[in-house]
């Protein structure tokens, strides 16, 4: 029996070789349609992949309060003091906002309010610009990082703002390179501020930072906030060069505060916000929008009635982008089965057609001894053998394209191993099923007639 097999099998070789212009030709709807699946398949992984890396960099759970000056340029350009006298009063988004909601909403993992000044590093006559971020520890579980060197801040050094830090990877790259950060100090603007730990690196594409709209948190020094709010800058305090420029006659001028405490008039939106960004970490997923529905009735209430707060749930967002993606894929997954079942049509419109071409041939193998079986297992071999071939030039071209779709556009791409497989098992399939009608009309061929056809 398997001797019968190999013999069929060897003479499907020889007829697919004999033919192999033909043959190609018939494989190319396979061929394509197995390059789109791989290629479909390659852009959905990467994607997700990277929705999921998306996720881990702004937590999971979260929600996120940013401040926004409601002043517009077109309130400014019409003259300070209507525009002043057009907007209502608010405190902006405050420490007292943060105790507030711990009080107030249930539910709730954790509160981290955050402050972020642009400011300058120094370091062994190195300068660079940087952004000092005033945290609390929830900061650090909030956003998933994690200590490469060094300590966390302990409470003493939260109550008095101690000048304290942890540095970004980059940082410890750039100023320290060849020596142990920990226990050294660097100037970050007006203060010297001492090094306790050094964050593992985190790994953020371009797309991720202009979509999520963060920063490059390797670049970044995190210090207590309390640190921030007595040596560096707050906000919700009025400063005496508010009131000299108000007993100046300044009117509507308003005094912005740099990271140094140097105060100039300008007349451009001032964020009058103590803080910079507040994320809210509730304990179940199911419960992030009713949670952010009670956040922006609370706020609104304590800010008396002025909207100037947006709250964002990134979770949800990327989720909803990643039903996109994935419609996005099955859209693409159809077009490449309607390919598939194109290049199935396609081998057994061939096979047909040789069957009809070869009908001597069948005549005189089955006088000759052959059976049914013989004839039928040729042809599914023929079949069989060009969707096979198929797949694996479909194979080779669609890992080929992701590759390409990678470089080209800048789109991650992931090939998995399950996905070739898959494609190779539908290829070998479609050649199987769609080869079966040639093969059973080629095996009831008489074979008296199948010698006299002409």
């Amino acid at each position: 029996m398997d001797q019968r097999l190999l013999a069929n099998l060897y003479i499907a070789i020889e007829a697919v070789v004999a033919n192999r212009v033909r043959s190609i030709l018939t494989a190319l709807g396979i061929i394509f349609g197995v390059a789109a699946v791989i290629a479909m398949l390659a852009i959905g992984n990467g994607a997700q992949e990277e929705i999921l890396e998306q996720i881990k960099l702004v937590g999971v759970n979260n929600i996120v309060v940013s401040p926004v000056v409601e002043q517009t340029e077109e309130e400014i350009e019409e003259g300070f003091e209507d525009a002043s006298e057009k907007q209502k009063f608010s405190p902006g988004l405050t420490m007292r906002d943060v105790e507030a909601i711990k009080k107030v909403v249930p539910g709730l993992a954790t509160v981290s309010p955050e402050i972020v000044i642009d400011t300058y590093l120094i370091k062994g006559g190195v300068r660079r610009s940087a952004k000092l971020v005033g945290v609390e520890p929830s900061y650090f579980k909030i956003s998933n990082f994690e200590l490469a060197e060094g300590v966390m801040f302990n409470e003493d050094q939260l109550k008095k703002g101690a000048p304290v830090c942890i540095i970004g990877k980059s940082i410890k790259s750039k100023f320290f390179p060849t020596e142990d950060p920990i226990g050294k100090t660097i100037k970050c603007g007006r203060n010297w501020l001492k090094v306790i730990g050094v964050l593992k690196e985190r790994v953020i594409s371009n797309k991720s930072i202009s979509n999520l709209g963060i920063r490059d948190y390797n670049m970044d020094v995190y210090t207590p906030l309390q640190t921030v709010l007595i040596r560096y800058e707050n906000r919700d305090l009025v400063t005496q060069a508010m009131i000299r420029n108000a007993n100046r006659g300044g009117g509507g001028m308003i005094i912005i505060m740099d990271g140094d405490g140097n105060g100039e008039g300008s007349k451009k939106n001032a964020n009058y916000h103590q803080l910079d960004r507040l994320v809210v970490q509730v304990d179940e997923t199911k419960m992030l929008n009713p949670t952010a529905d009670v956040l922006s009735r609370l706020l609104q209430r304590r800010h008396f009635e002025v909207v100037d707060f947006e709250i964002e749930i990134p979770e949800l967002l990327l989720k909803q982008q990643q039903r996109t993606n994935d419609i996005f894929n099955y859209v693409l997954g159809a077009i490449a089965g309607i390919s598939l079942l194109v290049g199935g049509i396609g081998i057994m419109n061939i096979m047909l057609a040789s069957v009809l071409e070869r009908i001597k041939e069948i005549g005189l193998r089955l006088s000759l001894g052959a059976k049914k079986s013989d004839i039928i297992n040729q042809f599914l071999f023929e079949a069989v053998m060009i969707s096979v071939s198929g797949g694996i030039i479909g194979i080779l071209l669609g890992v080929s394209l992701a590759y390409l779709v990678a470089e080209v556009a800048e789109i991650p791409t992931i090939v998995s191993f399950s996905s070739i497989i898959l494609s190779f098992g539908v290829a070998a399939t479609v050649g199987l099923i769609f080869g079966i009608a040639p093969a059973r009309k080629a095996a009831r061929q008489d074979p008296i007639s199948s010698l006299r056809y002409e």
